[in-house]
């Protein structure tokens, strides 16, 4: 019955703008084919922060850039006998970034 996973930006929106207009929650709900629960955090998250965007960027800050990540792999497939050791030293000499 419930099978959408995340909601995006526009259905957000959307389901904030219904419950504005003073329809209930409930009703809401049913229209959207969204789980309760959900549709009233959305509402309670939209009461207390004034939005209703997702939070992005949860997890680690990435210390290295996807060229760099492709350097790091041709490097160690170049010599196929370095070492992790080995190879993080290289890439620290050649940009100055410590890898682990």
């Amino acid at each position: 019955m419930y099978s959408r996973h995340h909601i995006d930006d526009f259905m957000r929106n959307r389901i904030i703008g219904k419950i504005e207009e003073g329809r209930k929650i409930t009703d809401v709900v049913r229209e959207f084919d969204i789980t309760h629960s959900v549709v009233s955090r959305l509402w309670k998250s939209f009461k207390t922060t004034g939005m209703c965007s997702r939070r992005h960027g949860g997890g680690r800050v990435r210390s290295t850039a996807p060229a760099e990540d492709r350097y790091i792999v041709l490097s160690a497939k170049r010599n196929r006998r370095t070492t992790a050791h080995q190879v993080a030293n290289q890439f620290l000499a050649a940009s100055g970034k410590q890898i682990s």
